[in-house]
């Protein structure tokens, strides 16, 4: 047992496994679907371990490891990778193949806690930033996770007071003609100004909102806010041609986005094509549905857009069935430009593939003439980026651009 191990100072891994997005499975095939994976996932792990080793189900989509009489740390380390190996093999259940990946935290006794509580709050902070790393992956415990675990508990309960306190803004981006050089749209992304803090950027405060849940309630606003800073604009005679807005993949799965969008068209007498939702490639390839979901989206006369590509795993004979008018190649490969030939190259064949599959292309994070130059020779269609402007409050959106564009 841990407490004989612990008494015999053996060293001891705790590794706590949390499974990524599982509360989509039972969300979407029912719990009797979502039982049927946690009991293979369990039997799973009991056919790695030894027999003096434990695995237990803590809850929900949780489970507990416990290693003992490890020669090193790295034995935990090798477990954690055959763990995600495991995991990561599809599941058949309920007549779907189901694909699932775990986020693991792992701490070592004595080394991370003396007694069984601190070490599975420690392995439960760890898997904690393995998540908030990216997911799919493990971490050890260190005690600076312990400070960031505190930091992130404090961003998510600020997010709530945030949301209530209309806390949040939109600031705009233009999108740009890469041959006219004619504002084509814009680009509503989200700013946090703390009453205390300041600005907290994005980067800092979206993962947690993922996590938590509340970036449905976020995404909510934003999408709102978008058409009706849209409508007040065209109140003022001026009409934006397009208007971009980032949703989330718990956004598509918790929310009725086709009957909200639907609402905002009548409440915002919001033209057909306007609106364009981006969405990231890791949304159309992990869920089944998302071929309905966006066909209904797109039958609402609001355009898709597949943004960051290039950085997921795209499947290209599934992209091509979907209801997708634009790719967004992401800003990290058009950085490489008169840089990397390995960077430039993907530009080129993510535009070829856009051409070729009569898609509209913008290039994301364009910062120099020359990058817009080379976009431009490809036959990019447009451009975002410093080069042109930074993102920046409605008010002075419209006082920069006012005079590019005819009203209403």
């Amino acid at each position: 047992s841990l407490g004989r191990a612990m008494r015999e100072w053996q060293q001891v891994a705790v590794i706590f496994i949390d499974l990524d997005n599982f509360k989509d499975v039972n969300d979407t095939l029912g719990h009797e679907v979502g039982d049927t994976l946690l009991r293979e996932v369990a039997e799973r792990m009991k056919a790695l371990l030894r027999n003096e080793d434990t695995v237990a189900r803590l809850g929900g989509d949780e489970f507990t490891v416990i290693l003992v009489d490890i020669d090193a740390p790295r034995a935990a380390l090798n477990v954690a990778q055959k763990l995600l190996q495991l995991v990561a093999k599809p599941v058949q259940a309920g007549g779907h193949a189901l694909h699932v990946s775990a986020s693991i935290g792992i701490s070592v006794f004595p080394l991370d806690g003396k007694d069984v509580p601190t070490l599975l709050k420690n392995a439960d902070t760890a898997m904690y930033s393995a998540k908030a790393a990216g997911r799919n992956g493990y971490r050890f415990y260190t005690p600076l996770m312990t400070d960031l675990a505190m930091q992130r508990l404090e961003i998510e309960s600020a997010l709530r007071v945030a949301l209530v306190h209309k806390q949040f803004s939109l600031h705009y981006q233009p999108q740009i003609d890469m041959f006219s050089g004619a504002l084509l749209g814009a680009e509503a992304l989200i700013r946090w100004q703390h009453p205390e803090r300041g600005t907290i950027r994005p980067d800092e405060f979206i993962p947690v909102a993922e996590e938590t849940g509340l970036i449905v309630d976020i995404g909510n606003w934003v999408l709102e806010e978008a058409c009706r800073q849209y409508d007040e604009w065209c109140k003022l005679g001026w009409q934006l041609p397009k208007l971009s807005v980032n949703v989330s993949v718990k956004q598509l799965e918790r929310s009725n986005l086709p009957q909200q969008l639907l609402q905002l068209q009548r409440k915002y007498d919001l033209p057909d094509n306007m609106l364009t939702l981006e969405i990231t490639e890791s949304v159309i390839m992990q869920k089944d549905y998302a071929l309905t979901l966006l066909e209904e989206i797109a039958e609402c006369g609001v355009e898709l857009a597949i943004d960051d590509f290039g950085t997921g795993y795209s499947s290209l004979s599934y992209l091509k069935q979907l209801p997708v008018d634009t790719l967004k190649v992401d800003k990290s490969f058009v950085q490489e430009i008169d840089i990397d030939r390995n960077g430039e190259a993907i530009v080129r064949a993510i535009i070829a593939l856009a051409k070729t599959m009569g898609l509209s292309v913008v290039a994301e994070g364009v910062e120099t003439e020359a990058q817009a130059q080379f976009l431009a020779a490809l036959e990019c269609d447009v451009g975002q980026g410093y080069l042109w402007g930074k993102p920046i409050p409605p008010e002075d959106f419209l006082q920069h651009w006012h005079s590019s564009l005819p009203g209403k």
